[in-house]
């Protein structure tokens, strides 16, 4: 009876385990794209992106992460959510999402006209060459993490609330292993003086 109930409190916490390492594991990878390629890297043509201004509310809040698709210039349309990198004035190295309200065909190709929801004015135009794609998800649960990151005292119950789960389950396995194998030995011991 007693080796069941270890049996079935091993695969409770091996299950919650496996559960923080996989989003521990999500965690890092999307803060690390985020953080450190600069979003020059598309993973299957997809980016992710997290929003910085209120430019887009209230479609879009702050800290939202949005997946963006890369996307012919031919397939965009009025009304699409796009992300671009800018080259004018305030918006000059800047990664802007912001929406398609006006699609102007010119010699050189097509011109996009931009706009945040919530600002009054334009962007300045873009050229297909400065989109990166077309907004197809924001993502949740990415976004919420992303929000909670923000605030100091979640992000080190986040991060290291499940450093110390992992720790301990790793000491439980290696102290319950050793302490199995011990009974085993035991056992074996007195099975082989009878």
């Amino acid at each position: 009876m007693r080796k069941e109930k270890v049996n079935g409190i091993n695969i409770v916490f091996t299950i919650i385990k496996l559960i923080c390492i996989i989003l521990l594991i999500c965690l890092i990878a999307v803060l690390a794209l985020q953080r450190f390629s600069n979003n020059e890297i598309a993973i299957g043509g997809f980016r992710i992106f997290n929003v910085a201004t209120e430019s887009m509310v209230p479609k879009y809040l702050v800290g939202d992460v949005l997946i963006v698709k890369e996307t012919e210039n031919n397939e965009l349309k009025v009304g699409d959510d796009v992300t671009y990198l800018g080259k004018e004035g305030s918006f000059n190295r800047r990664v802007v999402t912001h929406q398609i309200v006006q699609i102007d065909e010119t010699e050189n190709g097509k011109v996009f006209h931009t706009k945040g929801i919530a600002n009054e004015v334009e962007d300045p135009t873009i050229t297909g060459d400065q989109i990166y794609g077309r907004v197809i998800y924001k993502c949740l649960i990415f976004s919420q993490l992303t929000k909670l990151m923000n605030n100091m005292t979640v992000f080190y119950i986040v991060v290291f609330v499940p450093f110390a789960i992992l720790v301990s389950l790793q000491l439980k396995d290696a102290i319950l292993g050793k302490s199995d194998e011990e009974e085993d030995d035991d056992e074996s011991d007195e099975n082989e003086e009878k």
